[in-house]
């Protein structure tokens, strides 16, 4: 019987300004998308406790100490820049020292704690670079290295992947052809990582180790634009998000 898992999923949210212009005519919208909302309910429906931190309110709820961090057995970050994790509202306009939070993940993970970063255009370089994962401790963790400017592959017609006969327990009970994807972050596999699932020889789902912790680099994203609903939506979703989460808990 597999245990439940702690996972703390944070990101993976956004907020949208609009105007629209009719001859001289023009009205603002704002709206808010919460994608996780699709991800937190797929892990939640395989057995795992999830707490969500939407990327704006990463300075009010994120743990405060590595003890708090090690209440879970996971981190996930997914399309939330490093400028927000780096950047408390006391530090950037009360200039007040605050605790560094990419440290603290990296320290989370030395210590034997999982870590997944999930693409997106905030995710890895992201978009025009401005992810700034670059040259930071969570580069230095990651099974992959970053491009440091910007990363994003585009593929509106739809990239195809298999995992051509990859027997890694992650894959276990997996069909060979996937649903495709629209995109995703183009980096680099360290020489002591392993891919076990590629497109045109750049890495999709890349793993890792950490000191005592595991990582694992899934460089397209887990929901809309560049996971279509054919993937968010396929039958063997839950099934690989439940096997990355086991063997980044050393369950498998």
């Amino acid at each position: 019987m597999h245990r439940k898992l702690n996972i703390l999923f944070i990101g993976e949210s956004c907020m949208v300004h609009t105007t629209e212009y009719k001859g001289t005519d023009h009205f603002s919208g704002t709206r808010y998308n919460e994608f996780a909302l699709i991800m937190k309910d797929l892990f939640e429906g395989c057995g795992h406790a999830v707490c969500h931190i939407p990327s704006h309110r990463v300075h009010l709820d994120f743990p405060g100490t590595i003890e708090e961090l090690k209440s879970y057995d996971i981190i996930v970050l997914s399309d939330v820049g490093a400028s927000t994790l780096l950047l408390h509202p006391d530090t950037s306009r009360f200039c007040k020292r605050t605790a560094n939070k990419l440290d603290q993940i990296a320290q989370f993970v030395k210590e034997g704690g999982g870590f997944l970063m999930i693409g997106g255009y905030m995710s890895f370089s992201g978009i025009e670079g401005k992810a700034k994962y670059k040259d930071t401790v969570i580069e230095e963790l990651l099974p992959v290295r970053l491009q440091g400017n910007d990363d994003r592959v585009e593929v509106p017609q739809g990239a195809d992947l298999c995992t051509k006969g990859n027997s890694h327990p992650i894959l276990a009970g997996l069909p060979e052809e996937w649903p495709y994807i629209l995109g995703y972050n183009k980096t680099e596999a360290k020489e002591d990582s392993e891919v076990i699932m590629e497109y045109n020889g750049d890495p999709i789902i890349a793993l890792g180790q950490y000191g005592e912790g595991r990582t694992i680099a899934y460089t397209t994203d887990c929901a809309p634009h560049w996971a279509p609903p054919q993937m968010y939506e396929w039958e063997h979703y839950g099934t690989l998000w439940d096997q990355m989460f086991r063997w980044l808990a050393k369950e498998n």
